[in-house]
């Protein structure tokens, strides 16, 4: 039915593509090196946890009525053939690589970009001084409650819009070095910041698929409720990161 439908595509986003494992292995890996399964495990079972939160409260507001009776019918299990599993890697492997080298080097170079010149197209000698840091200041003051409200994350999390992959890409280019990064952001702002990557905005491609099968005013809806949860989730997570 429309309804189901419609609320299962909002649903989706909640669960973590695998897009966005780099990030959580770059931050379990600097900030929680002696928890680092457990951890992103916790994030996984928060993601399904949430989307079964956002589920209910969705049924009982936006997508109200009864559900049409569900039937499918599935395929006899049989053991994957080595042909059938190597061609599904490939086909897994080649997507991400084409991905690598058109959206995350596309995202690059501009980052690179932004982070060497100004407003007026001359080059800088302080990333601080460049078109980068602008945007990025400008969103800033919006994490700055969650523990990460420097203008070089903010800017990671705006070309993580383009494709999740490029966040720690982003990131190694602003900050240049580990220690760089644990100078700005705590274990708190740390555990904050996954929780709101595992959340927020699904990329411009997951948006684009939303746009075709419901149109632009649920597209940019999708966008919206994603943010605000992930803001509430990230904010809860670094408050209670805090107390211990």
């Amino acid at each position: 039915s429309s309804r189901d439908r419609r609320m299962t595509i909002m649903l989706i986003p909640f669960i973590s593509c695998s897009a966005k494992l780099p990030i959580y292995a770059v931050f379990t890996q600097i900030f929680f090196e002696k928890y680092r399964a457990l951890v992103l495990l916790a994030i996984y079972v928060l993601g399904i946890v949430l989307g079964i939160l956002a589920g209910l409260l969705l049924k009982s507001t936006v997508f109200k009525g009864k559900p049409v009776p569900f039937v499918m019918e599935l395929p006899a299990y049989r053991l994957p053939s080595a042909k059938s599993v190597t061609l599904h890697m490939w086909e897994k492997a080649k997507d991400f690589i084409q991905k690598a080298f058109t959206i995350i080097f596309a995202a690059t170079l501009i980052v690179w970009f932004l982070q060497n010149f100004d407003a007026g197209l001359h080059l800088v000698s302080s990333a601080d001084q460049s078109l980068l840091a602008k945007i990025g200041s400008i969103v800033a003051p919006l994490f700055a409650p969650l523990g990460f409200g420097d203008w070089r994350v903010s800017t990671a999390l705006i070309t993580g819009f383009m494709a999740k992959e490029s966040v720690v890409s982003t990131l190694s280019i602003l900050f240049g070095s580990t220690a760089a990064l644990t100078a700005v952001i705590n274990t708190a702002g740390a555990a904050a910041l996954l929780i709101f990557c595992l959340l927020y905005t699904p990329c411009v491609a997951a948006i684009a698929s939303i746009k075709r099968e419901l149109g632009g005013k649920w597209a940019i809806g999708v966008v919206i409720f994603q943010c605000v949860i992930a803001w509430v989730a990230a904010f809860i997570v670094h408050g209670i990161v805090c107390l211990f």
